[in-house]
């Protein structure tokens, strides 16, 4: 077996904390007490469970490296630990991984090393659950040195592939109302689950609608994620309800996704939208993108799906997705990162960053 780097370690400890969506607590508690013991109490700021760090450079441009705290309930069959070329623990690829190296960039610039950037680094909670109770947006409001910055990078599970933009996101309960009666007697009633059928045959015909945007390719759909109704198995029910969840394009707004999926239900239900989280444009064009996008990463494509890029974008701020961890485990039963691609995201990290 390969000797486990200390970059291995900080991951494996991170998993060994438990951290999810609204227990981010204790993990937060023992990466401030690291950070302050590191760099003194002056540049780490704590607001709630998220930290706030901001290094003394003085060099270059301003650069956000941020990170979440939180991972979603997986089920694991064994503690945090290596086997093979595998990392394993909750969060290791989402996005614990991240976290580990932001912690080592942090510990490099603590021995002296002069990054080529002024870079402030956030470690935050929540993201994992709905947009608005997301804590990066109440840091965003709070923090200038994080409007301020000229990039910011999430470094969410990408395997280490540079991806621009996002996609957007709408959730909406569609409630379809009918009329109790017992199911041996049904035209006595009005079965509601029945009258789905029409919108559920109209969604699933659905194609993607293709969205070319900077060059990169951006996939518009609409799913029926969840479903539930029902009085009794000898019951005609009078309410069925499905969330459909609306992914669209950068450049459009969850008030188009709106519209859209009002005119797929038509008169055939109700609508009460739960969740909107916003698109992101590419930045493809952005000379600190482009730097970026010189170095080791493993590819350029489009994020074809939502994260906090579009939280900075709000904002002016140019973001991306770049992160170490395996993109495919993310919320994966036993959940694993690669160890080589972790050690890879730490080089691409520190040449960027002008650390080596």
């Amino acid at each position: 077996m390969k000797s486990v780097t200390a970059l291995e370690q900080s991951l494996l400890s991170l998993c060994e904390i438990s951290s999810f969506t609204g227990e981010e607590g204790p993990l937060c508690d023992h990466v401030e007490a690291a950070l302050v013991k590191l760099l003194g109490r002056a540049v780490v700021a704590r607001d709630g469970h998220s930290l706030v760090v901001t290094p003394a450079c003085t060099q270059g441009p301003e650069v956000v490296l941020a990170g979440h705290f939180d991972v979603v309930r997986t089920t694991h069959e064994g503690p945090p630990r290596i086997e093979g070329d595998k990392i394993y623990g909750p969060g290791a690829a989402d996005m614990k991984s991240g976290l580990a190296v932001m912690l080592e960039l942090l510990r490099e610039i603590a021995a002296g090393a002069t990054p080529s950037v002024r870079p402030t680094f956030v470690f935050y909670e929540r993201e994992e659950g709905p947009y608005a109770e997301n804590r990066l947006g109440d840091l965003l409001d709070r923090f200038d040195s994080l409007r301020r910055a000229e990039l910011a990078v999430c470094l969410e599970p990408s395997s280490n592939v540079l991806q621009l933009g996002c996609m957007g996101s709408l959730h909406g309960r569609v409630i379809f109302h009918g009329r109790t009666s017992h199911s041996a007697r049904p035209w006595q009633g009005e079965n509601a689950i029945h009258k789905s059928s029409g919108f559920l045959t109209r969604i699933s015909a659905l194609e993607p609608r293709d969205y070319h945007i900077e060059g990169l390719l951006y996939r518009e759909v609409f799913s029926a994620t969840m479903a539930q109704g029902g009085r009794g198995r000898n019951v005609v029910p009078d309410a069925f309800e499905l969330n459909v969840n609306v992914r669209f394009a950068p450049g459009r707004t969850s008030e188009d996704a709106e519209r859209d999926l009002r005119g797929l239900i038509g008169d055939d239900a109700e609508l009460v939208v739960t969740d909107r989280s916003p698109s992101a444009m590419p930045a493809r064009s952005h000379p600190l993108v482009e730097t970026l996008a010189n170095f080791a990463v493993a590819g350029l494509e489009p994020k074809q799906a939502w994260t906090d890029v579009a939280r900075f974008a709000l904002h002016g701020v140019a973001a991306v997705n770049l992160g170490p961890g395996t993109q495919s485990q993310a919320h994966q039963r036993d959940e694993w990162t690669d160890r080589a691609a972790l050690a890879q995201g730490l080089s691409l990290f520190r040449a960027w960053m002008g650390l080596g």
